[in-house]
């Protein structure tokens, strides 16, 4: 189906302020996207699915459909009058050294640096603290066009050995190359074919991994389900790998990750079904002959060890705590009935961490860092009085240092480093970003709405002060609302030039995420998904009932989960905002469990095999499947990466061509496809800014602005 939208282009006159400026028309035309008879039935329901084509992702249709798309869309955004403008102001601000804290390996202090505008961090180290920083691993060499990016660098217990792992093209299968630390050397063959798995060292001897079976037609799109923990002993090749624990019908599970505690005294391995829930296993490392212990054999709970002395094992879980807690067990009778609380669950919610010999206790108070000092004996040592009002984290390290270093930032706040000791409390500022914007202009604001079933929902607003509340503000909505995810202020330098240029930045913590733990997580999954969208519709009335913007200066965002909420809005209020910008959206409700790792999220979803209730729920709001013809949606641009394959693009491709046959009226459908990238993880400097740059420039000028709105900021710039 091809169509034509009419597009408003303001051009710009050098001409006096009082002469109304020319309006020009350009016309979209939109690719053809054919549609085929594509049938399924559930419960005796047919369902349609014209665009199922699009989800080959090696056909050369779909090829030629993306470069068809793209084409269009960077026509489109290329007549934007003040989108190299931004550009370049994006540009200066990001471009400020920006330092990670730094950690002990062995005989070397390691950080993460970016000198400002590089595609990705390096990883320097220095022997003692007055010594020379020097390049450890530099992912820029990776791959010539910075696609190819760092996920993980684990050391061995001594530091003398290291391996990291590299994702290309920001694909989540990864790749394991192993170094000699002190001669920054590769000791052996590469691994490949590994997949949602961080690496656990044994000593110094071999660490354990996971990954699934190479799986038969794509390995982008096609369907992983049987994770399994492997040992990879130093020396051997990848093919002679030990098989540790799922490779027998009994023990399937679609997530396995495995854990070595830091005295390398015992191996935890977390079998999971989906993305909440997991069973523990423990197995005495000392002992070669010892087999697995089963702590917990359901997943009804998350509980995790984080910590032991000796066989007395801290267990954080929320068993009987929704909020969480720490408790306590000795190894030798480890099941639940046996755990003493440690540190008792309180009304927020508890993140745990250790570090130096102590306990470290992060709560959240309305999505607001609280910090605790505890000893081994669970002994309150001291609140941690933090900066500011924001985000704290880092508070951990090895047992026998007495300092290590925590960040703090907000939504106005660059982070900053603190360097801490653990025996007084005090902290020094480390570290603090020189950077082209001043957070004191700025202020933040914590409200509560309340949504369709009368809850109370948190969300903060931040913008410059003094702004007018007279609804004419361009407003981003950001929101993600799932899996347990919290959303807590940080900062962020696309944000920070959104609201140079007058706009407000609101972030809602709705229902589905963990701010106020389980039962606020559980209260948006499942058959109470609608709730999650009900909190977002709500934030969005309030920021217009409140002033600070209105429908024609209201744009939504959200990426992945958040994608879908997005879709899921737009499609059920497509009335309420100007802009939607959906990104690697989980966007087909009644598919998205069969691709790669999709069945995972059935504990926040459902499917639409469950039951037929299940399946009339997730066709009720499934974004592809409620685009209906001849609505007036906002302004769309779908932003996906080709090489995803956490949330296969398909899901983004077939909601873009039902939202280009569906549209009615003047505003443009777009999809943005970044080529060779993923979900969003390692993504280059040069890719985030291209794209954070051309979301704004479409938001702004679908709201009405033919140059930015503060054009001082701009002036000063070029000055």
């Amino acid at each position: 189906m091809k169509k034509i939208a009419s597009i408003v282009l303001t051009t710009i006159l050098l001409v006096s302020c009082e002469t109304t400026p020319k309006k020009e028309k350009i016309t979209v035309n939109y690719p053809t996207t054919h549609k085929a008879d594509s049938i399924d039935t559930y419960f005796g329901t047919e369902i349609k699915d014209p665009y199922r084509w699009l989800e080959d992702d090696k056909s050369s249709e779909t090829e030629a459909w993306v470069k068809a798309q793209n084409k269009v869309t960077y026509g489109y955004l290329e007549h934007i009058p003040f989108r190299s403008d931004l550009k370049k102001r994006l540009e200066k601000l990001w471009n400020y050294e920006k330092l990670g804290s730094p950690f002990t390996e062995g005989d070397y202090h390691y950080f993460y640096k970016n000198d400002g505008l590089q595609n990705q961090y390096v990883v320097y180290r220095k022997k003692g603290v007055d010594t020379e920083a020097e390049v450890f691993l530099d992912p820029n060499t990776f791959s010539k066009d910075g696609t190819t990016s760092l996920a993980g660098l684990d050391f061995s217990k001594d530091g003398s050995k290291a391996a990291y792992s590299i994702s290309e093209g920001g694909s989540d299968w990864r790749k394991v190359i192993i170094l000699d630390a002190t001669k920054n050397e590769v000791i052996e063959d590469t691994l490949v074919d590994i997949k949602f798995s961080g690496v656990s060292w044994k000593e110094n001897d071999g660490f354990y991994y996971s990954s699934y079976d190479k799986p038969k037609g794509s390995e982008l799109s096609a369907k992983t389900d049987q994770h399994k923990l492997y040992y990879h002993k130093l020396g051997t090749p990848q093919k002679e790998d030990i098989l540790i624990y799922g490779g027998t019908p009994d023990q399937k599970h679609r997530y396995i990750s495995g854990s070595v505690t830091e005295d390398g005294h015992y191996l935890f391995v977390y079998p999971r079904t989906s993305t909440s829930g997991s069973k523990l296993l423990m197995k005495d490392l000392t002992k070669p002959e010892a087999k697995f212990v089963t702590i917990l054999d359901h997943t009804d709970t998350d509980s995790y060890v984080i910590e032991n002395e000796g066989s007395k094992l801290y267990i954080m879980t929320n068993m009987g705590a929704p909020n969480q807690k720490v408790v306590t067990v000795d190894a030798a009778n480890p099941s639940s009935e046996n755990w003493v609380d440690f540190i008792p669950e309180t009304e927020n919610v508890l993140s745990p961490s250790t570090g130096g010999g102590y306990f470290f206790a992060e709560y959240m108070v309305d999505a607001i860092s609280k910090v605790y000092q505890y000893d081994y004996d669970g002994k309150l040592i001291r609140e941690v009085k933090l900066p500011g009002v924001g985000s704290a984290g880092g508070f951990g390290g090895k047992k026998e240092e007495k300092e290590f270093y925590f960040s703090f930032t907000n939504y106005s706040t660059p982070g900053s480093l603190y360097k801490y000791s653990v025996e007084t409390g005090d902290y020094t500022q480390y570290w603090k970003p020189s950077i082209d914007f001043n957070p004191s202009d700025y202020e933040s604001k914590q409200v509560f709405f309340t949504s369709k079933d009368g809850t109370k929902v948190p969300m903060i607003i931040t913008h410059k002060k003094g702004i007018e509340l007279n609804g004419k503000n361009p407003t981003i909505l950001y929101g993600y609302g799932g899996f347990n995810i919290s959303l807590t202020p940080s900062f962020s330098i696309a944000n920070a030039v959104w609201m140079e240029q007058g706009g407000i930045y609101a972030v809602p913590n709705l229902r589905g995420g963990g701010e106020y733990g389980k039962k606020w997580h559980d209260a948006g999954t499942k058959l109470q998904k609608q709730n999650v969208f009900d909190d977002f519709i709500a934030a969005a009335e309030y920021l217009i009932k409140k002033k600070y913007t209105s429908k024609e200066y209201l744009a939504i965002k959200g990426g992945s989960n958040g994608g879908l909420l997005v879709g899921a809005v737009m499609t059920q209020r497509p009335d309420l905002m100007k802009v939607a910008m959906p990104a690697v959206g989980v966007l087909d409700m009644l598919r998205y469990h069969t691709f790669t790792s999709g069945a995972g999220w059935a504990y926040d979803y459902g499917t639409s095999e469950d039951n037929k209730e299940m399946f009339e729920y997730l066709k009720g709001y499934s974004p592809v499947h409620n685009v209906k013809k001849g609505t007036a949606y906002p302004a769309t641009i779908v932003t996906t990466g080709d090489h995803d394959d956490r949330v296969v693009p398909a899901h983004s491709f077939k909601f873009a061509a039902a939202l280009q046959e569906a549209q009615a009226g003047d505003n443009p459908t777009l999809i943005r496809i970044d080529v060779n990238a993923g979900h969003g993880a390692g993504k280059s400097t040069e890719a985030i800014i291209n794209e954070q740059v051309d979301l704004q420039a479409f938001t702004l000028f679908n709201m009405g602005f033919d140059k930015l709105p503060n054009q001082a900021v701009l002036k000063e710039f070029k000055e």
